[in-house]
């Protein structure tokens, strides 16, 4: 079965233009298909809203920041994407990555300096232990 087209379903809420036959073919089929019945009657619900909606019915006027962005995009101009607020500028991401690396050779270094210790303690009974050079 196919439904009425959900844009023809709008035209027929709205009720602007003169009945066709396409009018009268789709308003057949909606008497006898509940589906298209609901959606008629869910579109012409919300027209009716929309034409007896006043002023005083909207929750406050939005702020100029909206209208403007709505302009911009609308307008087509091109937008420079933010960049996150969490994440730190280049400086702060560089010096951060010297800090990890100087971190990590320190215990590196730690570690072979326990391990040379250890190694240079064991030298008389272990020979031959390679170890850190």
């Amino acid at each position: 079965m196919t439904h009425v087209d959900p844009s023809h379903l709008v035209e027929l809420a709205l009720g602007n233009t003169p009945r066709t036959a396409a009018d009268t073919e789709a308003l057949h089929h909606i008497a006898h298909c509940a589906r298209c019945r609901d959606d008629l009657h869910t579109m012409t619900r919300v027209v009716e809203a929309a034409r007896t909606a006043e002023l005083i019915d909207l929750p406050t006027t939005p702020p100029a920041r909206v209208w403007h962005r709505i302009t911009r995009d609308l307008s087509g101009e091109p937008t420079a994407p933010e960049r996150p607020r969490h994440t730190p500028d280049r400086r702060k991401r560089a010096l951060l990555a010297l800090l990890t690396l100087a971190t990590a050779a320190a215990v590196t270094a730690a570690h072979c300096s326990r391990h040379r210790r250890a190694r240079q303690q064991a030298a008389a009974r272990l020979p031959g232990d390679p170890g850190c050079s």
